[in-house]
């Protein structure tokens, strides 16, 4: 899919090729991020259509050579909190817990069958997994989230959150623990071998 934009002059042109190149790829997985959000395709839609309008017209401001995918992903959360307050009306405090809810929703059955995560976690992530993601405290379940389900290094996830790679690696550590706690029953049940806690 190319991302239609106006071509004036040699500095657009440049400026719409590197956008090209290096933000568009980036589209299937942040439309995803924007659908855990929202919980509605047409919100993701809007949020992943109003993310890339800012990156193109701040393209500029990204310096080259960094993560692009993490400085569209910091946009998205950006405005997807700015929506938020509009909506609740209070600017000043924002409640992370539901504007960080990953796995509320499950992903739509109109995703792509063969994307590969979509195949595993799928069939991996029933309510009872969910809700103990979603239980976990906020901090905790976006390392989670980004480095066991969504793939980012712990570079990338530091970037993302804004924190030394020390921290990412703590929460990490500490997010899988509370995980492992909530879940021991439920994996004992499904005939897992586990071991006492």
């Amino acid at each position: 899919m190319l991302f239609a934009l106006p071509k004036n002059n040699n500095n657009t042109q440049q400026k719409h090729e590197e956008f090209q190149r290096e933000a568009v790829p980036h589209m299937d997985i942040l439309y995803n991020y924007a659908l855990r959000l929202t919980g509605n395709p047409e919100d993701a839609n809007d949020l992943l259509q109003e993310t890339y309008l800012k990156a193109y017209r701040f393209w500029d401001k990204f310096e080259k050579g960094t993560n692009c995918r993490a400085w569209l992903f910091r946009i998205m959360r950006n405005s997807y909190i700015n929506r938020y307050r509009k909506a609740v009306k209070t600017p000043e405090h924002v409640d992370y817990d539901e504007i960080k809810e990953f796995y509320n929703t499950i992903r739509e059955q109109s995703t792509d069958a063969n994307d590969l995560s979509e195949r595993l976690f799928g069939q991996l992530l029933d309510d009872q997994v969910a809700t103990a993601i979603t239980d976990i405290p906020e901090e905790f379940r976006t390392v989670v989230i980004l480095c066991d389900i969504e793939g980012f290094t712990y570079e990338e996830a530091a970037e993302f959150v804004d924190c030394p790679i020390g921290t990412i690696r703590s929460r990490l550590h500490r997010g899988r623990k509370l995980l492992r706690d909530k879940l021991f029953k439920y994996a004992h049940e499904r005939g897992y071998e586990v071991k006492d806690k």
